[in-house]
């Protein structure tokens, strides 16, 4: 896989791969998850004109086959959203992002990468935590993270066990 920036005119392709990817929460009884919508164009765009959206990319199409967003919180690089296409999945591409991401980061200052994340759910807490994240208590969160944690409750999300993870770098 190649690993770059998303290109502008690729957003609605990221739409559609976040799509395929939620599905498979209908496997876990969460089918609330697998029918949210994904973030919005302008949302993407954002992310894409900060260059903090990297996709991995077919090395014969040259089209995104998995994607991240990222964004500074508390002084760190938050994972927005890791999303891999179901076809391409179980092959170190999430992972392989994680750890652009993490030398991106590091190259900047950053300390950690941050997220948050479905404590049960397999491709979720549980991966993370073999990608080197350690969960974090509430009472550690900085007030960005706090933030994240209170839209993602106002969203619904806390209806399952939710938990935010840290990366040292």
């Amino acid at each position: 896989m190649i690993i770059r920036l998303v290109h502008p005119d690729e957003l609605t392709a990221l739409q559609e791969l976040e799509r395929a990817a939620g599905r498979c929460f209908h496997e876990v009884g969460m089918p609330e998850i697998a029918e949210d919508e994904p973030l919005p164009l302008d949302e993407l765009a954002r992310y894409q004109r900060a260059g903090l959206a990297w996709a991995a990319a077919d090395p014969a199409t040259g089209g995104p086959v998995a994607y991240l967003l990222a964004e500074q919180v508390d002084g760190n690089l938050h994972v927005e959203q890791v999303s891999v296409h179901p076809d391409h999945a179980r092959r170190g591409i999430g992972r392989a992002l994680l750890d652009h991401l993490a030398a991106s980061a590091a190259a900047q200052g950053a300390p950690a990468l941050t997220l948050t994340t479905f404590a049960e759910v397999p491709w979720n807490a549980p991966y993370y935590a073999r990608c080197g994240f350690l969960p974090l208590a509430e009472a550690a969160l900085g007030p960005g993270l706090r933030e994240i944690r209170a839209r993602e409750a106002a969203h619904g999300l806390d209806r399952w066990p939710r938990l935010a993870m840290r990366r040292a770098l």
